[in-house]
Order: structure tokens, then C-alpha cells, then sequence
């Protein structure tokens, strides 16, 4: 089920008592994540590289903060200097992907959080045509068992949302995970219709969630080439 309007509490408070999957716009109510969003779409900062990626590595973390909390866990006791505690952990580490190149940074936000993490990558292009359409090429995949694991995956850009589902038909071919969460800085509403079409069970954690969607697949007002601006303009168009 797919609900807006609500904000980030009201949210993820809805997540927690709910069998349905959401779409979170974690911008929604204001906080220092606003800050970031802001710096990676401003075209007089977007050249600092290290900046913009270490923007995008704090979206990953933030949204990673957020999905720790819908994820199973047991307790254990643990000893400490002074006696035991008891403290929650995770019952079973997450799979994180990433749609490479683009998504790196992100991803490395999420890891940083989910540090026992296994991790996936999935090697993914637009093969742009003359006539202005295109078409995703996929030329490579690696991924643990994703069975019975949170699979969260992370892409920066969910445009049209090809990519996105293109690459979690690869990773789940072989095994259906506890939980689907896809994690970008900016999504569009044309991708993530496409992506709660095909994934009505995926959560969706966007930094921010546009209308518009260029003929070309581009987001409006969006920020660009989300791999460009990180690791610098690439010669296949």
C-alpha cells in the first residue's frame, strides 16, 4: 500500500504496525538530511566530488538508521565490566546491493551502518538509441543467497525504474528475501509506480520525490548524472 502525505513519524510509525509495504519521502519533515538533498541538486556545489559523494554516503546512512528498525532481531546476553545485558541484535545481516557505478556511495552509507553486511553489485547501463529511447543493458551480477535476508538495494536515481527492476529480478532469481527495501536519493513517482507494480512488497526510502520525468528518462528538477558527478563524465554516452 502505497500512502503520501504522511510525515516521516507518522511513516514509519505506520511500518511498524503494518503488513504493507510504504512509500517513505524521507524528507518530508525537516531535518539536516534537507541540507544534503539541497547540496547534491545545487549545480554551484555539485562540482566538489568528494563533497557530493560524501552527501550521497550520508543519505545511505540515514535511510539505513531508518530501515534498522523494521528488521527482525532477537536478544542476548552479553557480559559486561560490571555484570550482564541484556541487548538486542540482529537475527540474521542483510544483503546490500548496489547498480554500479552510480550507486557506490550510497551504498557505502548503508554499510557503514549494516557494517556484517553481505553485499551485492550488479553492473547496469542506459544504452541510449538515436531516435532518443533506450534501453538498460545488465552485463553482470554478484550476490550472496539472498533467501530469507533483508535485501536492501540502493540506487540514487529511481527514474523510470527499468534499472531498478531489472536488477532485483537478477538478485532474487535464485531466492525470495524476508524484506525488499530500495533505498535512493532521488526517486520519481513514474519509477516507483513501476517498481510498486512489479514489487508491491518493496519499502521504498527516497531523500526526496519528484513528479517530473524527461522523454530522455531524467528526472526534473532531479540533479543529473548522479555517477558523472561523482567519479567525473564517462566517454559511452
Amino acid at each position: 500500500m502505497w500512502k503520501t502525505g504522511f510525515s516521516r513519524s507518522r511513516a514509519l510509525a505506520y511500518l511498524r504496525v503494518s503488513f504493507y509495504s510504504m512509500v517513505v519521502d524521507l524528507s518530508s519533515s525537516s531535518s539536516v538530511l534537507s541540507t544534503w538533498i539541497r547540496e547534491i541538486r545545487d549545480v554551484n556545489i555539485q562540482g566538489d566530488r568528494m563533497r557530493f559523494r560524501r552527501n550521497m554516503e550520508r543519505i545511505g546512512e540515514i535511510a539505513a538508521y531508518e530501515i534498522s528498525k523494521l528488521l527482525p532481531y532477537r536478544t542476548e546476553v552479553i557480559p559486561t565490566p560490571m555484570g550482564e545485558a541484556i541487548c538486542p541484535v540482529l537475527e540474521r545481516q542483510p544483503v546490500l546491493a548496489t547498480i554500479l557505478r552510480a550507486g557506490v556511495p550510497l551504498h557505502q552509507g548503508l554499510l557503514n551502518y549494516f557494517d556484517l553486511a553481505d553485499n551485492a553489485f550488479v553492473a547496469a547501463y542506459r544504452k541510449h538509441h538515436r531516435d532518443g529511447t533506450f534501453e538498460i543493458e545488465q552485463h553482470y551480477v554478484t550476490s550472496p543467497d539472498v533467501e530469507g535476508r533483508p535485501l536492501i538495494i540502493a540506487d540514487p536515481m529511481l527514474a523510470t525504474g527499468s534499472s531498478l527492476v531489472l536488477a532485483i529480478e537478477a538478485l532474487t532469481a535464485e531466492g525470495k528475501p524476508s524484506q525488499l527495501h530500495v533505498v535512493s536519493a532521488i526517486a520519481c513517482t513514474v519509477g516507483i509506480e513501476l517498481l510498486k507494480r512489479r514489487f508491491p512488497e518493496a519499502n521504498i526510502w527516497a531523500g526526496a520525490i519528484d513528479d517530473e520525468l524527461t522523454a530522455r528518462g531524467y528526472i526534473v528538477p532531479g540533479l543529473g548524472d548522479a555517477g558523472d558527478l561523482s567519479y567525473g563524465a564517462k566517454l559511452q554516452s
